[in-house]
């Protein structure tokens, strides 16, 4: 998960007033995407294994999927 900008590559949704870019074959692939944020950072899951069980500071400098 990361801050970016809408491309022409992308979908974007608009939930609960939050905005959410996403690339079009990667949500092909993913078919469902489910984020939560436990106070500890974001969990995402979908039918893609994204390598780990949560993300606890993505966009922040910190390490996800290593």
């Amino acid at each position: 998960m990361a801050l970016d900008e809408p491309k022409d590559t992308d979908d974007t949704f608009d939930i609960k007033g939050l905005k959410f870019v996403v690339d079009k074959e990667f949500m092909e692939k993913a078919e469902t995407i489910k984020i939560d944020f436990s106070g500890m950072g974001f969990q995402l899951d979908s039918n893609i294994d994204l390598g780990q069980s949560g993300c606890g500071s993505c966009g922040s400098g910190g390490s996800c999927g290593d």
